[in-house]
């Protein structure tokens, strides 16, 4: 079994005295990784897909409904396995929790919080995600696919864009059809081209350090990207300005942003079918 200290923790909420309580210990009295983010929508979902956390520990005082469903955005990698929530707070504020949230499984820690409990709860889900591990380690075998030219696969889309609402916004209106990873840089776009494959890029037209026609340029000289058909995400106020860029670069299309979940899957289907 690997370490204890090897699980990453996430604390959050906005009981700020708990949740630095909670690290100090787990830090001190475990060596477990604890990283402390502010309980807002972007700031969360940046951290969980950089940081990658294994537990996510969220400390209650006093939520709004609208603050409470900010927690929702974990509930992916909940139903995938790949995190568990846990819930400190109240036992007032656990009921009204179970009222608001959207969040498929969680655990409940009532204050005061017991750190042994915690700590034989963490050993435990410890084992239970090295147990998993070694399962999927176990059952990787080669399969070359007969249906992967009939359709019956699902496209991977890579979405480039800084601004983190619209990642979420855009991933949340294709992962109903495509399989959506968010990124949100020019380098982060050429790291993960490194190790995966995808079908179409959505590339946001003002960046800092590296603009989308930067990317692009770069992407056609890059051994895994230089095939991969590539759209434009622009404002309207650049409309011309990204014309003139196709007329040179000759990407895929373009996408206005704001843009509805119908014309953004339409472009997608007339790129990629």
């Amino acid at each position: 079994m690997a370490e204890l200290r090897d699980l990453k923790i996430l604390v959050t909420g906005k009981n700020r005295r708990i949740a630095k309580d909670v690290c100090d210990h787990l830090e001190a009295d475990r060596g477990y990784k604890a990283i402390k983010c502010r309980p807002e929508r972007t700031a969360l979902f940046d951290i969980t897909y950089t940081e990658l956390p294994n537990i996510i520990m969220i400390c209650i005082a006093d939520e709004s409904w609208s603050e409470i469903r900010v927690y929702d955005i974990f509930d992916e990698a909940v139903r995938a396995g790949r995190v568990t929530v846990m819930i400190i707070a109240s036992d007032d504020d656990q009921e009204r929790f179970k009222r608001i949230t959207g969040l498929s499984r969680m655990i409940f820690i009532s204050r005061p919080v017991s750190m042994f409990a915690v700590y034989e709860k963490l050993a435990a889900l410890e084992e239970e995600y090295e147990k998993r591990r070694q399962d999927e380690i176990n059952s990787l075998e080669e399969y070359e696919n007969p249906f992967v030219d009939k359709g019956n696969t699902r496209r991977r889309i890579l979405v480039v864009d800084d601004d983190t609402e619209q990642l979420i916004q855009i991933k949340d209106m294709l992962s109903e059809f495509y399989d959506v990873t968010p990124v949100k840089s020019g380098e982060a776009c050429f790291k993960y081209l490194e190790k995966h494959y995808v079908d179409l890029i959505l590339l946001d037209y003002l960046m800092p350090e590296k603009d989308g026609p930067t990317v692009l340029r770069e992407l056609r000289t890059h051994p895994g990207g230089k095939d991969i058909p590539v759209i434009f995400l622009t404002g309207m106020s650049e409309k011309k300005t990204v014309i003139d860029t196709i007329t040179e670069l000759k990407p895929q299309g373009y996408i206005i942003k704001p843009s509805k979940k119908s014309e953004i899957v339409a472009k997608i289907i007339d790129v990629i079918g």
